[in-house]
């Protein structure tokens, strides 16, 4: 069995919170989870859910999420939270995990969907795996992310400095690695190396 088989059937929380110029991106991740058979929950931040951006149209992109993965997104708490008791997650991933989302997470804050599913899934204790998109990983919100880092049952997708010298206290994921960070992570395992280079 390949690893990626290891993803066919699970249920996957999918969070998509507002990094905007990462929108599109997400979509190939999220349509390969599909393809290879995971029963997939899109829970949107309010950001994502109210505002369009340069970058896409709100209506579409929610449309799209939908089609992917066969079910209507989840924007609320009350929807969110019941990931916890009711419909029991096999891992939560959220990308992009933007700077906000990760400022939250580490200090316990579930004021929106995203962040309330990932904190109905940590409850049950299955894993959280965060694809991170900050403009200031290595600025403020570096704590935040180191936290998280040696938290329990959270696990990030690789990630680096995509543009050192225009922003150099920006870190964004690999996407490219999301599918093999998830295997890892449902096996309790952080992928190695955690830190790349772009």
């Amino acid at each position: 069995m390949t690893p990626e088989n290891k993803l066919k059937n699970k249920k996957i929380g999918f969070g998509i919170t507002a990094s905007f110029c990462t929108a599109l991106e997400i979509l190939e991740p999220l349509q390969n989870l599909k393809d290879l058979g995971a029963d997939i929950y899109p829970v949107v931040s309010d950001n994502v859910n109210n505002h369009s951006s340069r970058f896409h149209d709100r209506d579409a992109y929610i449309r799209k999420i939908s089609e992917i993965c066969g079910r209507d997104i989840i924007s609320t708490i009350a929807g969110a939270e019941t990931f916890g008791p009711d419909i029991k997650m096999d891992i939560m991933i959220v990308a992009p995990a933007t700077g906000n989302t990760i400022a939250k997470l580490a200090n316990g804050i579930s004021d929106g969907a995203v962040t309330m599913a990932s904190k109905a899934t940590l409850r049950n204790g299955k894993p959280l795996l965060l694809a991170l998109f900050s403009n200031d990983a290595l600025g403020i919100n570096g704590t935040n992310i180191m936290k998280l880092y040696n938290t329990k049952n959270i696990y990030f997708v690789p990630f680096g400095q995509d543009n050192p010298v225009k922003k150099p206290t920006s870190m964004t994921a690999d996407l490219s690695l999301l599918i093999e960070s998830a295997v890892y992570a449902i096996e309790g395992k952080q992928v190695q190396p955690a830190i790349i280079v772009h």
